[in-house]
């Protein structure tokens, strides 16, 4: 599986970029959508930039996304589910249930 990644956070994606890996997919870092190619799955950080775009772009391609903040950031949810992230995830559950939200964000 291919996952583009949206994570400035240089430990955050280290640590994205590895489980990943071990995980058996391939992780794009990325800063903006690519003009071409597909992913399979996003990861968006909820948290930077402006992720209300960028899933937008995103939907537009029709590659699901996985948003994820802090779980006390409920205005970010908010703002994940508004823009139509196909999952929201807690940043805890990224880093402990990634191979099930990876399947469900596929699955649509």
């Amino acid at each position: 599986m291919t996952v583009w990644t949206f994570e400035s956070n240089l430990m955050w994606s280290s640590k994205l970029r590895q489980s990943l890996r071990i995980l058996g997919h391939e992780c794009v870092l990325l800063k903006e959508v690519p003009a071409e190619g597909t992913a399979d799955v996003a990861i968006v950080n909820l948290g930077e930039g402006d992720p209300k775009a960028l899933i937008a772009a995103l939907n537009e391609r029709r590659v699901p996304t996985i948003a994820h903040a802090g779980h006390k950031e409920k205005e970010l949810h908010d703002l994940g589910r508004d823009a139509g992230a196909t999952l929201l995830a807690t940043n805890s559950e990224i880093t402990h249930k990634l191979p099930d939200l990876l399947q469900k964000a596929a699955a649509g």
